[in-house]
């Protein structure tokens, strides 16, 4: 909504309020506060969300579900009261849940408006009589080209970009500063807050509705907080406080000089108020500028969706990293041209500018309100920081990051409810992954096979031990063995004289350390063992095949040793042992996972049918946990098994 017949106070009044929203959420919230709540280097609201779950011991892979590990118990003394709300209400769980998915799906849909709006602007503004079709045709291609290069990774295309950023933090607050001088001096008393209450005073509603165009001047600040894991904490910090906070504010007071002295020129005032000897370096570099703000959101929308994928929030995808230096650094080809497909469609289908605007406006001021949400809740359970000041902290973000909210969400009609749609599709995406993935899991508890259950089934005269090592992979290993392992032996009547249940494990910590990587021990049946093999979410599964192997095999070498030291026993049982699982190494090697389906019985509710028909899909077109681990195809065998829902 533009102003009616602007004034020099109305102008004065939103610098004013420009200028604030850049301190207060730029320089106060994210560079000084949120970076320091990163998880392990790793940022975001699902890094937030990862944080509290473990400290509060309330996540879905919580300690109470998995076996006995330090690692595992981070949080379970020493609970702050809210803390122990949370565990002991499932309504707040799951809407702390909700939180951080609506979160995580709006940064992913601040990463396909991003790419777009740039686009859009960086070639239209100057060019008004270019026509809509044209203007949008070279929106695409540029975004096109953007999305090809993801796969080089941003350290390898990070050469063009720090130029480029070089260039815009230099050139543009020297074009602002000669703006001021050369139309408004005195530009900076707006810095006073008088002139923001004073504007409101005069504004009123019309004020408040304005807000939704002023909130785009902090657009990025989460990307800032998603990349942690692209770069470290004190270069985020050294490049926002030390090059884009100051020339953002010189560039957006030089904008304002102009508009002042030229009232009428709101509509493009960036490009109107660049001086004609300079006008086209400007425009290439302000337009590189904004590709570049497009490739930090993309890489975090990268990242985001890595940590859902495995933390199992997400259907599997392919992740790369593209980084032998960078954990942090991924990217999913799928969902890279998933991206490039609703970008293009979003700038072909939406084409005005203003449009897009609206729903960016939606994007930016929602998911740093969740985050605020978050931080608050970081500050009490996990840095027990005194109330006075989580309190204040709350009230003026919450307060802040509200008004914008409600002030964006009159937009919705007009493109706000791009978004919505976007993120309502990823959650229910998440919703169904995650409620079939609980389904599957409760289903394999309920039906587990105990190690009674185990020697009896081998203890048949039917059944023979082959030769060989297998991997035999099963989601559950406390207590109990996958279903699938019955439905094996029964069909196949045998299994291999050295049998190790393994689990892979991703827990909600960024980084699993080497020595606890794989937990190996005895299950007191004769060649039968357990391996749980545990990954943060910023860990690379760097296991290939062969090393796998050995890798496990040394551990479990060790484990013998070590075990029937501490019991009585003849050496010569020990060596036997050993040499039993160097023979069967030697003889063949197999990886045994099941492929699970459910059968939706009579009894099945429609909500539940409707949900475990979704999850199947996802479950049928998404990437195998295997190919992580670089199993060898000839080595790999699925038993198909129906799961009664």
């Amino acid at each position: 909504m533009p102003l009616k017949s602007p004034t020099e106070d109305d102008y004065l009044g939103i610098y004013s309020i420009m200028f604030w929203t850049l301190t207060l959420i730029g320089v106060v919230k994210y560079a000084s506060i949120a970076l320091k709540a990163d998880d392990q280097g790793e940022g975001g609201t699902f890094a937030l969300y990862s944080l509290l779950s473990r400290k509060m011991d309330i996540g879905f892979f919580s300690a109470k579900n998995l076996d006995s590990n330090s690692i595992f118990h981070e949080g379970a003394e020493n609970k702050s009261r809210l803390g122990k709300f949370f565990e002991k209400s499932i309504l707040a769980r799951r809407i702390l849940l909700f939180i951080a998915m609506l979160g995580m799906c709006m940064l992913i849909g601040d990463g396909i408006l991003t790419p777009a709006i740039s686009a859009m602007d960086g070639i239209r503004a100057p060019f008004p009589s270019v026509s809509k079709s044209l203007v949008e045709a070279l929106s695409a291609i540029i975004l096109i080209v953007l999305f090809l290069m993801q796969k080089f990774g941003t350290s390898r295309v990070s050469f063009l970009f720090s130029p480029i950023m070089g260039a815009w933090t230099f050139s543009t607050p020297l074009v602002g500063i000669y703006s001021i001088i050369h139309h408004y001096p005195g530009i900076f008393k707006a810095l006073s807050p008088h002139y923001t209450f004073h504007f409101f005073w005069r504004k009123g509603k019309e004020g408040w509705l304005l807000l939704g165009g002023t909130v785009l001047c902090i657009t990025g600040s989460e990307a800032l907080f998603a990349d942690l894991g692209h770069f470290n904490r004190s270069s985020i910090q050294m490049a926002f406080l030390f090059t884009i906070y100051p020339s953002l504010v010189l560039t957006y007071a030089g904008q304002t000089a102009y508009l002042i002295r030229h009232p009428n020129d709101h509509e493009d005032g960036f490009y109107k108020f660049i001086p004609k000897s300079v006008y086209w370096p400007i425009f290439i570099i302000a337009t590189l500028a904004a590709i570049v703000a497009s490739q930090s959101l993309i890489s975090a929308t990268f990242s985001v969706i890595k940590q859902s994928v495995v933390l199992d929030y997400f259907p599997r995808v392919k992740v790369v990293h593209t980084s032998s230096n960078k954990e942090g650094e991924v990217y999913s080809p799928e969902v890279n041209y998933i991206l490039m497909i609703l970008c293009v469609a979003v700038i072909l289908i939406f084409g005005e500018g203003k449009d897009i605007g609206n729903a960016f406006g939606v994007v930016v001021s929602l998911v740093m309100l969740i985050t605020t949400i978050l931080l608050t809740l970081v500050m009490i359970v996990i840095w027990r920081t005194p109330s006075l000041l989580v309190a204040l902290y709350f009230l003026v973000f919450f307060t802040m990051e509200g008004v914008y909210v409600s002030a964006v969400f009159t937009k919705i009609p007009e493109g706000g409810w791009i978004p919505f749609a976007i993120s309502f599709f990823l959650a229910f995406i998440m919703f169904g992954w995650f409620n079939g993935r609980q389904k599957k899991i409760e289903y394999e508890l309920t039906h587990k096979i105990d190690l009674e259950r185990l020697g009896t089934l081998l203890s048949d005269p039917g059944v023979q031990r082959v030769p060989g090592l297998c991997f035999f992979y099963t989601n559950i290993h406390q207590d109990g063995l996958t279903p699938i392992l019955g439905h094996y032996i029964k069909n196949m009547r045998s299994l291999h004289k050295v049998t190790v249940f393994t689990t892979l494990r991703y827990l909600l910590v960024p980084r699993v350390a080497p020595e606890e990587r794989i937990i190996v021990r005895k299950l007191g049946l004769k060649g039968v063992y357990g391996c749980v093999i545990q990954y943060g979410y910023a860990d690379t599964l760097n296991l290939e095949g062969n090393d796998f192997v050995n890798q496990v095999t040394d551990c479990l070498r060790e484990h013998i040793e070590k075990y029937l030291d501490c019991l009585p026993s003849n050496p010569v049982d020990i060596q036997e042992e050993i040499s039993a699982l160097e023979e069967a190494k030697l003889s063949d090697v197999i990886h045994v996972r099941g492929k699970t389906r459910f059968y939706i019985g009579k009894n099945c509710k429609r909500f539940d049918r409707i949900m475990l028909a979704f999850y199947e899909v996802l479950h049928s077109n998404c990437r195998s946990a295997l190919p992580a681990l670089s199993v060898p195809l000839s080595q790999r065998i699925e038993v198909g098994m129906l799961y009664e829902a």
